[in-house]
Order: C-alpha cells, then structure tokens, then sequence
C-alpha cells in the first residue's frame, strides 16, 4: 500500500494526487508516467508525472469515471493499492530550439515538467494553456517560470485570448519561427494541433492517452499505429510524432472499450471542461 500525502481539487474536475515513494525519483524523467490503483478492485490507471522528489511524486488527473472518482475522494493518510513507475519514454530533448507548448484540461499540468526540462536544455519556450472559462485553468505561474513567453487562452474570452488553442497556434504560427510543436491534453487537441502543424511541416510530439491495462506492453490494448507500425503507448510512448499517428485508428480503437458516454467526453472533453 502506499500512502497519500495530498489529494488537491485544482479547479473543477481536475485534481493534484501527491504519493509517498522515494524510489520513483532515482529515474523519473519529464514525459514518463506512472500506474495507480485506487484499491485492490480498482483499475490500473496511467497519470503523467508532474513533479517528484527524494519523498513524493505527485501526478494531475481528470475526475471522470468511477475509479478517477475513488482517486478524487482520497484524503492525506488514505493509502492506494498500486504505484507502478517511471514508465514510457521520457520526452526527447533538443537543445537551442524554440518550442511551442500546448496544453489543455489535464495537459496542462502535464506539460510543467516538459517545459522545464526544455528550458534547462537551453531552448526558447512558448506556452499557451486553454480552457473552456478562466476558472479552469491552473499552474500559471508554476509554467510561466520556465516560459519565455506565456499565453492564456479562453473560450469565452474571460482571461487571455478568446478562442481554442487551435487557432492560436495557427496565428502564432503564421508569424513567428518555430522549430518544434509539443501538445499535452484530451485526443480532440493533440488531433487538431497535429493537423494545423502538418502542412507547415513543423514537427510536432503529441502526449497520447490510449487505454492501458498492464502498462508493460504485454496486453496490447493500448496500441496506436504510428508511421504505419504497431506501437504500444506504455513502451513505446506515451509521447509520439503527431503526423505519423493513424488518428482514425486511434479514435475507433477508444471507442470499442469506451461506452459511447464516455467516448464522447473523451474525444471532446476539451470543450466540455476546459
């Protein structure tokens, strides 16, 4: 068992889980993920690390099923069945590059230690957040430290840009030099940052989240066709080359395993919840 230092509602619907360990650190890197389980009936669920030290690793998820909801209700002291990690590969690093940093929903806390990892690698950050209204978005100052520049962006104009982080990418791009793309957040953003970079031919890494059971590559449920070869998400990703990704496949394969409910909220959660 493994206990909870802290259980956070960040804004609405997207939380801060804190878990003493102090083996995860030794390896972690920005990019990778770990594996929960709420209890001994729960689902394995994959959260990206944002944060860890010789004590905790902490780690940002969307209160959106039963088991995210187990995880929701926890309190310091509770403890939870499973910790499994660092898993994936780490995000590949570049140096002297400028980067823009998209990020939504639970991407955005996703990205803090992306952007930071690039900065530290001496390269020129852009990041912009999006959410649906000011009150969903979170971390700004946390990600403005290792941004060069900083953008907010709302979809009813209340803090920031009004519009998506779509078509802030494409007036950003449209004026400014960019040498690599890099999108955090639910499947509807990283499809259309991919598709608004693609014919610029800008590189561009999307964080994937396809359903994962094992995590260790040995169950196959989480495999998204990339550059037209099978890849798994937990060892070969969860990070990959947003233009080699065979969406439609990705987008069906969702579905199979999620009810059409769930479905839709994943595909469009961007718009529901920020």
């Amino acid at each position: 068992m493994y206990k909870v230092l802290r259980r956070e509602k960040i804004v609405p619907n997207i939380h801060l889980l804190v878990i003493e360990s102090d083996a995860i650190h030794q390896n972690a890197q920005a990019g990778e993920f770990v594996v929960v389980r709420a209890d001994e009936k729960g689902e394995r669920i994959p959260l990206n690390l944002v944060d860890w030290d010789e004590k905790s690793v902490s780690m940002v998820f969307m209160e959106i099923g039963t088991s995210t909801r187990k995880l929701a209700a926890l309190t310091a002291g509770d403890e939870i069945a499973t910790l499994v990690g660092p898993l994936g590969k780490p995000t590949e690093m570049v140096q002297g590059k400028r980067i823009l940093c998209l990020g939504g929903c639970y991407g955005i806390g996703a990205l803090s230690p992306v952007i930071r990892a690039y900065k530290e690698h001496g390269n020129t950050v852009i990041t912009a957040i999006e959410a649906r209204s000011a009150f969903l978005l979170y971390w700004q100052e946390k990600l403005k430290k290792y941004s060069d520049e900083f953008y907010e962006i709302t979809r009813d104009g209340t803090q920031g840009l009004q519009g998506h982080v779509n078509d802030f990418a494409n007036e950003y791009l449209r004026t400014n030099q960019v040498d690599l793309v890099y999108a955090q957040g639910c499947t509807y953003l990283t499809y259309l940052t991919s598709e608004t970079t693609r014919h610029r031919g800008i590189k561009t890494i999307v964080g994937l989240n396809p359903i994962m059971v094992d995590a260790t590559g040995m169950c196959g449920v989480c495999r998204v066709i990339v550059g037209g070869e099978t890849k798994f998400g937990c060892v070969d990703g969860p990070e990959f080359d947003g233009h080699q990704v065979d969406w439609e496949n990705l987008l069906a394969r969702r579905k199979i395993y999620l009810s059409d409910e769930v479905y839709s909220l994943s595909f469009f959660e961007c718009e529901t919840y920020g």
